[in-house]
């Protein structure tokens, strides 16, 4: 089922209601319920109608409930034992996508949100080390830098593993996808 159709259903609104309310005619709505994206005006029209932000009518949050939550979890787990090790916070999270098969937004989420932590991790670690020389501060503050890089990703981990488990989504999203 669509993102457009379970809004609709959920506010009780027809579809001949939801298309006099934005201006979007019914069979434009009946082809975004059938799996057509919404784009532009349309998007805007429909998200304005329904009191919502454009992007639920585009991220599929509600994948989570067609996947297994115990390999959303062991895929967002598996990133933590490799954080001091970055190219392997990527790789682990990956092998066990494709192994179980689990190829939907929310997988591609987790994954990609490691591998955005990794490149700002590393462009963070590389300024610090920078500032040290240059602001001549003593060699513990980029141990500093380090365990605070390392304890955002613990956060962020833990943080998206309790929202996987209360509501089935996650708690840090991003607005794109790298895979």
């Amino acid at each position: 089922m669509s993102r457009l159709k379970k809004i609709r259903e959920k506010l009780n609104i027809t579809q001949e209601e939801l298309a006099e309310k934005s201006g979007v005619s019914v069979r434009t709505i009946q082809r975004i319920e059938a799996g057509t994206e919404p784009k532009g005006y349309t998007l805007k029209s429909l998200a304005k109608a329904l009191e919502i932000e454009e992007n639920s009518l585009l991220l599929e949050q509600d994948e989570t409930i067609e996947s297994d939550l115990g390999v959303l979890k062991l895929i967002n787990f598996s990133a933590l034992p490799f954080t001091v090790i970055p190219p392997l916070n990527i790789i682990v999270p990956l092998i066990i996508m494709f192994v179980k098969k689990e190829f939907n937004a929310i997988t591609k989420q987790l994954v990609t949100i490691q591998i955005v932590w990794t490149i700002l991790a590393v462009i963070i670690f590389m300024a610090a080390s920078f500032l040290k020389n240059w602001l001549d501060l003593n060699s513990k503050s980029i141990l500093v830098v380090m365990i605070f890089l390392l304890l955002s990703n613990l956060f962020i981990v833990i943080r998206n593993a309790f929202e996987i488990d209360k509501k089935g989504r996650l708690y840090f999203q991003l607005k794109f996808s790298i895979i």
